[in-house]
C-alpha cells in the first residue's frame, strides 16, 4: 500500500472521504429525528438545562444543521461546503466540551471523533480546485 499524499489523492479516494462525511452528517441528522426525546435531551439535562422548550429548540436547530451540512456536502462540494462543515463541528465541539467536557473520553468518541473528521475536511478543502 503507497501512502498518498492529499495531492496525490484520486476523485474516487476523495469521493469516498466526501460520501462518508455527508454519510456522518445524514445519518447523525436522522439518528436525532429518531430519538428526539432521548440522548439528545438527556444530555442537555446532564449539562443543566431545564426548559423543554429550549432543548427541543437546541435539538431541532442541530438536526437542522446537520441535514444542512450533509445536503451541501452532497449536491454542492467544495470549499465553501467544506468550511461550514468545518466551522459547524468546531463550534458544536467547543460548546459540547463547555457544557460536558467528559464527552472527550466517552468510549463510542461522541467528541473525540471530531478529530478525523476535522482531518478529511482540511484534506478535502485542501485538494480542492487541484484535480483535473
Amino acid at each position: 500500500m503507497t501512502l498518498r499524499t492529499p495531492a496525490s489523492a484520486s476523485r474516487r479516494e476523495l469521493g469516498w472521504l466526501r460520501a462518508s462525511l455527508v454519510a456522518v452528517w445524514l445519518g447523525t441528522a436522522v439518528a436525532s429525528m429518531a430519538e428526539f426525546h432521548g440522548q439528545s435531551r438527556e444530555l442537555l439535562v446532564t449539562a443543566g438545562m431545564r426548559h423543554a422548550l429550549w432543548m427541543q429548540a437546541l435539538i431541532a436547530a442541530g438536526i437542522a444543521a446537520d441535514l444542512a451540512v450533509g445536503a451541501w456536502l452532497w449536491w454542492r462540494p467544495g470549499r465553501p461546503a467544506y468550511a461550514a462543515a468545518l466551522l459547524l463541528m468546531g463550534a458544536m465541539t467547543v460548546i459540547a466540551t463547555i457544557l460536558l467536557p467528559g464527552l472527550w473520553l466517552d468510549p463510542l468518541g461522541r467528541l473525540l471523533k471530531n478529530l478525523p473528521i476535522a482531518a478529511i475536511l482540511l484534506v478535502l478543502w485542501q485538494t480542492e480546485g487541484r484535480q483535473p
